[in-house]
């Protein structure tokens, strides 16, 4: 098992750099990785061509050599560069992804199940995602090649399973899993 990070957005709704912009006296981005690394030390962040993210000790950075194409191109980035047969890929601008729901995702792969969703409001969400590498690298490659750059767009590319909110939810009641940061204000 092993884990992707995106991190190469342009952050310009925040204004800077908000990947190294500090919560409870670490980087956003630290929290992400932390979060993963409670389920595997196999972690890929993939950061911006021109990105100087500092990452701990263990983790690889990968530069995305298609720069702002999209986070689905950065997803087949990550992909690549990931040798785990399973991965959960979250966004480097979640900080607080709680690790048992990142579990639960991972534990609803199987056979007829490549790609594993949250519930949301009855809906699916986008991130996180839990994939199994192979068929997903083959449908990022398909969908990136036909000029698509949305990571939703996956979703029915892949046979999905959905956790639902109910069972998720046990673990993370006030769905702090899906916070993101876009805007100094969602600090």
């Amino acid at each position: 098992m092993g884990a992707i990070v995106l991190a190469g957005g342009r952050s310009s709704r925040f204004g800077r750099d908000k990947l190294a912009e500090p919560i409870d006296g670490r980087p956003l981005l630290d929290h992400a990785v932390a979060a993963v690394r409670t389920l595997t030390d196999q972690i890929v962040v993939v950061a911006g061509v021109e990105a100087g993210v500092s990452v701990p000790h263990g983790v690889t950075v990968i530069h995305d050599d298609r720069p702002f194409e999209g986070p689905l191109a950065a997803l087949g980035i990550g992909l690549s560069a990931s040798s785990a047969d399973r991965v959960i890929v979250v966004a480097g601008d979640m900080p607080t992804l709680v690790p048992a729901v990142l579990g639960r995702l991972l534990a609803a792969l199987g056979e007829e199940v490549s790609a594993a969703i949250l519930e949301v409001e009855g809906a699916p969400a986008i991130l996180p995602i839990a994939l199994i590498r192979a068929p997903a690298s083959v449908a990022v490659s398909r969908l990136v090649d036909a000029g698509e750059r949305r990571l939703g767009a996956l979703q029915a590319a892949m046979d999905v399973g959905i956790v639902p909110a109910a069972e998720w939810r046990i673990d993370d009641p006030d769905g702090l899993t899906l916070r993101d940061i876009d805007t100094p204000a969602d600090l």
